[in-house]
């Protein structure tokens, strides 16, 4: 019997707005699209947040017994500057501004997206598909709703007809938002635009001279709307129905309303049955965005070479850090808040640590039973992972009161609670297992710190010579120094 059978799992859906018990539509079989990064910059630590709430997802999913087709795309073409379609393409001007090809840009900032990542122990996907490698199926969509008569061509342009959709399909429902009202509240078209009316969205757009990227169709020249790629791909590898997409709340309107008024025009009904958005993360109370400079980057953390946080941070620290917070709740980063979580997760790490030290008894006066499946009731609760760590610290605290003879566990029970502690701390939150040992961590502070004091001291008495070539030497072997206010601290790259 597969874990699943025995574990009631209940999804909040954006579509109902309600939390519903989960069951895919195939037994023993799930599909799920997560819309991935626009590849013209570095990933920032708001991203990051998203796509580590469905990796979460994924790993638990997996452990449930299911077999998980995890599908996360690559925008590399498409998305315009401005969502409301008008701009250059993300890419294209990234591209025009470093005098690069455009494929240049994205192989860049997808090996960057990968390797942060990487660092912060995700699950790949099982299929990462790219919007240009699927240009093809997007156009055979695109024809196919005109067929539908829910699309027009306009001057080389196609354009999904909202108000007609509306007539028999309700735009609007996974967002509240009603198709009269937002009609009401635009301002008329100017007469410069090919759409009939405000709400029209592209599904392929004319390409003019000075655009980089560009392919042949049956329209002429252009490059697909940023919303169809989703649609083309999430149904080429999930089918026409699947169990789950998800993504950033700001993509709920306009980009999976778009979605999924394109596949009702293309097939006939609804694509999915479990709507998931994950909320921002903001910093120091404000949102992070790169257009007003209110951001950080993860290897910022690691390193820390930025100007907002008091030291650098571990990658096991920062994933910690975000799992803190429920996936559908607002975060907000700063230096207190991580300083916090890294007490936390260092005192998590040393309980689990000292389970391997308990010593047996032929009794047991607590029910590891009951505790393990409060942990299995957080995830199934809508994947609560703050719920989940605050049990994970309770088995922390029976570990503690073992040790001091204030409770007994025989050598079945501490072999499960060790079992479990390890299942939810490394297998489904992610935290990637300790490879250094803490002593030897330890003494390495210790001894930077010994010359952090010779360094303050050949400053004091003006050698700044020597000053500099002991930061220089120790940035050369993967030691960074940083001065501030507090004084020196240091990372390890």
């Amino acid at each position: 019997m597969k874990l699943y059978q025995n574990q009631t799992l209940k999804i909040y859906n954006s579509l109902s707005g309600e939390k519903e018990i989960f069951t895919p539509i195939h037994e023993g079989y799930i599909g799920m699209y997560v819309c991935g990064p626009t590849v013209y910059s570095n990933v920032h630590l708001g991203n990051v947040r998203t796509f580590m709430s469905f990796d979460v997802i994924f790993r638990y999913l997996i452990h449930l017994g299911y077999k998980v087709r995890y599908v996360r795309n690559i925008t590399d073409a498409g998305h315009l500057e401005n969502d409301a379609e008008v701009g250059e393409d993300r890419i294209a001007k990234k591209a025009r501004l470093e005098e690069l090809e455009p494929m240049e840009i994205v192989q860049r900032y997808t090996v960057d997206f990968h390797t942060i990542l990487h660092k912060l122990n995700f699950l790949p996907p099982s299929i990462e598909p790219t919007a240009t490698g699927h240009i093809i199926e997007q156009q055979e969509i695109i024809a196919k709703i005109i067929e539908n008569g829910f699309a027009y061509e306009a001057n080389g342009s196609v354009y999904f007809d909202v108000v007609k959709f509306n007539e028999t399909n309700h735009y609007g429902k996974l967002s509240g938002r009603n198709i009269e009202d937002m009609l009401a509240n635009t301002r008329d078209l100017d007469g410069v635009s090919d759409k009939k009316n405000p709400q029209d969205f592209a599904l392929w757009k004319k390409a003019e001279p000075q655009h980089i990227m560009r392919w042949p169709s049956p329209w002429g020249i252009g490059f697909p709307g940023w919303h169809l790629e989703c649609t083309a791909m999430s149904t080429k590898y999930l089918g026409d129905t699947f169990d789950i997409h998800g993504g950033g709340m700001d993509l709920k309107f306009p980009h999976h309303e778009c979605e999924i008024a394109q596949n009702e025009a293309c097939t006939g009904h609804s694509p999915v049955r479990f709507w998931m958005h994950a909320n921002m993360l903001i910093l120091n109370g404000k949102k992070m965005a790169k257009s007003t400079g209110n951001f950080i980057l993860p290897n910022e953390i690691f390193t820390g070479d930025n100007t907002i946080l008091s030291k650098a941070f571990s990658p096991n620290v920062t994933r910690f850090f975000m799992l803190q917070a429920h996936y559908r709740s607002i975060l907000d980063f700063s230096n207190d808040a991580i300083l916090a979580s890294e007490k936390g997760f260092n005192r998590l790490m040393e309980g689990y640590q000292l389970i391997s030290q308990l010593a047996p008894s032929t009794t047991s006066t607590l029910s590891i039973s009951d505790w393990k499946q409060s942990c299995y009731d957080a995830m199934n609760d809508d994947f609560n992972t703050p719920i989940l760590i605050a049990q994970l610290f309770e088995g922390i605290r029976m570990v503690h009161l073992v040790n001091d003879k204030k409770e007994s566990l025989t050598l079945e029970a501490i072999t499960d609670l060790k079992n479990t502690l390890q299942l939810f701390i490394f297998d489904v939150l992610g935290i990637a297992p300790e490879n250094q040992n803490k002593d030897t961590s330890d003494k390495l502070e210790n001894v930077v710190a010994l010359i952090i004091q010779m360094r303050n001291e050949a400053r004091a008495n003006k050698n700044f010579a020597l000053s500099d070539q002991i930061r220089d030497q120790l940035l050369a072997i993967g030691i960074q120094l940083k001065d501030g206010k507090e004084g020196t601290s240091f990372s390890v790259n």
